[in-house]
Formats: C-alpha cells, sequence, structure tokens
C-alpha cells in the first residue's frame, strides 16, 4: 500500500517532533525533573494546549503521575494553567521561550545556593570569630580558624558574584554582553 505524499509528510513531521520530544525528555534532569515529567514537558511544547485527560491519552502515564509532573513543571514555570470559559477541566500550556525557562529555574536555584551558603558562611563565621578572639584557645587552633574564616570570607566573592549574575540575567542586562541571537560569524 503506497501512502499519499500527505501521509508520508505527516510521518515525517511526527518523526521530527519524536527526535526533538527524545532529546528534551533526556535533558529534563538539567532542570530537577523525571525523564516521564522530561516527556511529558516536550509532549506539550507541540501542543497549544492539554488537559490532564489528553496528556495521560497521548502518554499513557496515570492521572496522578500527570499531575505531580504538571505541578512540577508549574513550579519552575515550564507549564501554566490557562483558563478555559465554560470548562471544567483545567488546560495546560507550555512554555515555548526557553530563554523564560532558563531564567526562571537557573535563577531560581542560584538564588537559592547564593542565599542558603551566604547564611551558613555568616554563622560560621560567628562561631569561629568566638574561637578567634578566645585567648584561652592554643594558637594552632586560633590559627585553624583564622585560615578558615579567611577561606570562608574569600568564597563569599563567588556568592556575591552570583547574586550580580542572577540580577543581570533577570533584568536582561545580561543580553548586551550575550545576545540572544548574535549575527552568525563566518
Amino acid at each position: 500500500m503506497n501512502l499519499s505524499q500527505n501521509d508520508q509528510a505527516l510521518e515525517t513531521i511526527e518523526e521530527a517532533e519524536n527526535i526533538v520530544i527524545n532529546a528534551i525528555s533526556e535533558t529534563m534532569d538539567l532542570y530537577g525533573v523525571t525523564p516521564s515529567t522530561g516527556q511529558l514537558y516536550a509532549t506539550m511544547y507541540f501542543k497549544e494546549e492539554m488537559t490532564l485527560d489528553e496528556m495521560r491519552d497521548e502518554l499513557g502515564m496515570s492521572k496522578p503521575s500527570m499531575s505531580t509532573g504538571v505541578r512540577k513543571l508549574q513550579e519552575i514555570e515550564m507549564v501554566k494553567k490557562v483558563f478555559q470559559r465554560g470548562s471544567r477541566k483545567h488546560n495546560y500550556i507550555a512554555e515555548k521561550d526557553f530563554f523564560h525557562s532558563f531564567i526562571s529555574y537557573f535563577c531560581q536555584m542560584w538564588d537559592r545556593e547564593a542565599n542558603t551558603n551566604m547564611a551558613a558562611i555568616r554563622q560560621a563565621q560567628i562561631l569561629l570569630n568566638e574561637v578567634i578572639k578566645d585567648s584561652s584557645v592554643s594558637s594552632i587552633i586560633r590559627e585553624d580558624a583564622e585560615k578558615k574564616a579567611r577561606l570562608l570570607e574569600d568564597s563569599k566573592k563567588y556568592y556575591r558574584w552570583l547574586k550580580r549574575l542572577v540580577k543581570s540575567i533577570r533584568s536582561g542586562e545580561i543580553y548586551e554582553f550575550l545576545p540572544k541571537d548574535p549575527p552568525e560569524t563566518n
């Protein structure tokens, strides 16, 4: 049986989509999601919007798995719930702007890293300073505390830099130095 040109074209389009869906789902671990959730996002990427039932039918996953995956994707701003007038079912749409996904996820993670570690450094420095100021402590122990205090002070440079990086990404300033779509050079 010979397929018509249109049928062949549709198969080729589906093959192209599957190549991209597989690649996206394979790399979604960078965003802290499971391969099945990555598959869900990648499938949604090619759709206008989908309900949980449509996702389940398309991927053959359970509704609780779909719901958990969609919730995770909403947390990292890769999927949004959209209002559908007259419908009781929730519709979802995938974020198609990869720049937005990158900014949202990685800036959130970098902020968390910087804030968590700077708070820990401040607490540790208070404790180390107590040891450094304690005249009853041996010089070897005091020197160890001073060495660790200097190490922590030096590490603050990275976290301050990371905060500036996040700020420049969120403000769009980074695109002055690293344009989204620069002219290609030969």
